[in-house]
């Protein structure tokens, strides 16, 4: 006879803490790239998942993940999303708390997410014909020591090349197509949708995707900082929380390798609003970014990068892989919710 009185008054208290959520939300800067892979962020904010979840999330824009060391250690963000680079890897090994806690993209067969462009010039005169042929080129990258640096040494590796045989060029994704249609740079290693915005536009060609170059390879994550898991468990777990279930929604919403049908329209629609390229045409031809709806890193790949940085140079102290990934949370929340499984 008690039983239903106590679930009433359950109830009650778990109204009234969504009511504290609501009425006195957690505000939090979240670093973004504004690449395809950050569409879990963009859906998690467009279904109401954050507010759901008492969370009143900022997103701060970075040309790459590597930008987003200092404001990490300043306090300025919470949360980030992007690449794991050497900078990364060296900030956790000057004592910065920076964790990587969830997947946000990696790469399997037939799911690639950055891939070789040359200029379709240099395809078109016979300048380049196989990967040899970008010994001299100037290839754009992201920056210094980006997780796209560990793509670029196997893509060597197999075009029998060093990287004194080439010459790096840092700009950001969106600046990387300008300068393909500039001819400032010959070749670049783009993430989506920017590989299809330069093929569109005709200046490019795509050659080879990173799921040939690097199969496998924990393209980007989720990072949070030391600070914030500390401070506010809790937050910490209902971000996770909403970042899962909006990238539940996401792979709901992908037929074959691209978003198709009601579900991938509406994951386009979102694409268009949050991301920098505005023409769902795009978003409907580009691949559709590998991401884990359960959180999951691959963490042997992020270990392999650390040593390709390493052997580079690009390392400045002793790294333990043991402070840098964590995915406690995500782990936890997963037990709560239950494995994915896809919903028809």
């Amino acid at each position: 006879m008690m039983a239903r009185p106590l679930a009433i008054a359950l109830m009650g208290l778990a109204c009234v803490a969504t009511s504290t959520w609501a009425d006195e939300a957690r505000k939090l800067n979240v670093g973004i790239t504004n690449s395809a892979s950050d569409v879990c962020l963009f859906v998690a904010d467009a279904h109401g998942y954050f507010k759901r979840e008492g969370l009143d999330v900022n997103f701060v824009k970075f040309d790459s993940a590597a930008r987003m060391i200092a404001p990490f250690a300043s306090g300025e963000l919470d949360v980030g999303a992007g690449g794991p680079s050497a900078g990364l890897f060296n900030a956790v090994a000057r004592g910065i708390d920076i964790r990587v806690v969830a997947d946000k993209t990696s790469t399997i067969p037939g799911r690639p997410i950055n891939f070789l462009i040359v200029r379709k010039d240099h395809v078109d005169s016979g300048r380049y014909k196989t990967l040899a042929d970008l010994r001299g080129m100037k290839i754009g990258g992201a920056a210094p020591g980006g997780a796209a640096t560990a793509t670029l040494h196997k893509l060597l590796v197999m075009a029998g090349l060093k990287t004194a045989d080439i010459e790096r060029v840092y700009l950001g994704f969106p600046q990387q197509v300008i300068a393909i249609q500039n001819k400032a740079i010959d070749a670049a290693m783009p993430t989506e949708p920017f590989v299809t915005d330069s093929v569109v536009n005709g200046s490019a060609v795509r050659v080879m995707g990173d799921d040939v170059i690097y199969p496998g390879h924990q393209l980007a994550t989720l990072f949070y900082t030391g600070q914030f898991i500390k401070k506010d468990p809790e937050a910490a777990r209902r971000f996770m929380r909403a970042y899962i279930l909006a990238a539940r929604d996401y792979n709901d919403a992908i037929v074959g390798q691209h978003l198709a049908g009601p579900k991938g329209e509406e994951m386009i629609s979102i694409l268009t609003r949050y991301s920098l390229v505005t023409d769902p045409a795009v978003h409907r031809s580009l691949t559709a970014v590998n991401i884990d709806p359960d959180g999951r890193v691959n963490a042997d790949s992020l270990r392999e990068d650390v040593d390709i940085f390493a052997a580079e140079g690009l390392l400045e102290g002793k790294l333990d892989m043991n402070k840098v990934i964590d995915t406690s949370i995500a782990e936890s929340v997963v037990r709560d919710i239950g494995a994915y499984v896809r919903k028809p």
